[in-house]
């Protein structure tokens, strides 16, 4: 097939992929290089300090998140967006990486070229009826839970993130800890799973970026000793955190559209502990590559399920399920789909193909 001319447009709030934390630019890290890879003309829009293959088209050396003064920040990330509508007739196709909320809607009606937006939250129903003005808009929905969400909207196809499990080291020895990685949320279920561990008396390690919410409600419980704070962690620490663990922690409280963790965790072999939230059964194979415990008392009272489960299975699912090369399929069948409807439509503007 011909190659693509593909704009992905990123968030501008650190670099892609980041350096440490953060799901959305490391999905748009994996995809961009992915679709390079396959031989495609991509340009990344994102910040000048990012680390692609793809041409890179940066408005801004470095991202908000490191400089007080980029306010406010939409307005950065319209900025971006618009350098990628504005060279519309150059690409086939355009995606947008959503880190908030899909800014690209406003331009779908103005882009010669077909537009398709990526949210990487659980919009509210408030949010959906708002987005719902544009109802030919194309969205990818990242998981069936956060598809039901977009219900009324033109979700084109659901495609659940992959990882680069080759650089996710298998480990069949782990130590004597279970792991809670995550941002320090409510929702997040950081406060469960100190109870779990204080429950059965286990290592618990916490690892992500301190915050208000950790200050006030996670520190007065880090003792150094059964619950243990290691600080937000770059890429190879976390990968010897998930191996060394005994089992992922993830009592999660809300309906997450996805858990990148999970796949992370399994990908080293470690199996997940996981509250039956949100996405969680399209990403653990119940009684597979971890358990689906239906409250935190049926969690404490049977962990021992969890640390039951064959490590070796774990990372075999989690390779088969999760690579990459799965997410760059879907997604290019997608682009495909949209570049064809707007040929058929007529509607191709005379530089593009």
């Amino acid at each position: 097939m011909q190659p693509l001319r593909i704009a992905h447009v990123g968030p501008v709030a650190t670099t892609i992929p980041p350096p440490r934390s953060g799901s959305v630019e490391t999905m748009t890290s994996l995809l961009t290089e992915g679709l390079v890879a396959r031989g495609h003309d991509v340009t990344l829009f994102a910040t000048g300090d990012s680390r692609t293959k793809a041409k890179l088209h940066a408005l801004y050396q470095h991202g908000y998140n490191s400089d007080p003064n980029m306010w406010p920040w939409e307005l950065y990330e319209m900025f971006n967006l618009s350098a990628a509508v504005e060279r519309a007739a150059a690409f086939d196709v355009i995606h947008y990486q959503s880190r908030y909320y899909p800014l690209s809607l406003a331009f779908g009606r103005l882009s010669p070229t077909p537009i398709v937006q990526t949210v990487h939250h659980k919009p509210s129903a408030q949010e959906v009826a708002l987005w719902s003005r544009y109802p030919d808009a194309a969205f990818v929905a990242i998981s069936g839970e956060q598809s039901r969400c977009l219900s009324g909207l033109n979700v084109v196809a659901t495609i659940l993130h992959g990882i680069d499990t080759d650089r996710f080291v298998y480990c069949d020895q782990p130590e004597d800890y279970v792991l809670f990685l995550g941002r320090f949320a409510e929702g997040k279920g950081v406060r469960q799973a100190i109870d779990i561990a204080r429950a059965l008396g286990l290592r618990l390690l916490l690892a992500a970026e301190p915050n208000p919410y950790y200050w006030e409600h996670v520190a007065p419980f880090v003792d150094g000793k059964q619950v243990v704070y290691v600080g937000e962690v770059d890429f190879d620490a976390k990968v010897r955190l998930y191996g060394g663990a005994r089992a992922l922690l993830y009592p999660v409280q809300a309906d997450e559209p996805f858990g990148l963790v999970l796949a992370e965790a399994m990908a080293c072999g470690t199996p997940v502990a996981a509250l039956d939230r949100g996405a969680v059964r399209e990403i653990v194979e119940d009684g597979v590559t971890g358990i689906v415990y239906r409250d935190l008392e049926q969690m404490i009272d049977q962990f021992d399920r969890v640390l039951a489960l064959t490590r070796h299975e774990v990372r075999r699912q989690a390779v088969a399920s999760f690579g990459v090369d799965r997410m760059v399929d879907a997604y290019l069948a997608v682009y495909r789909r949209l570049v064809e409807a707007r040929r058929s439509s007529g509607s191709m503007t005379a530089g593009s193909r």
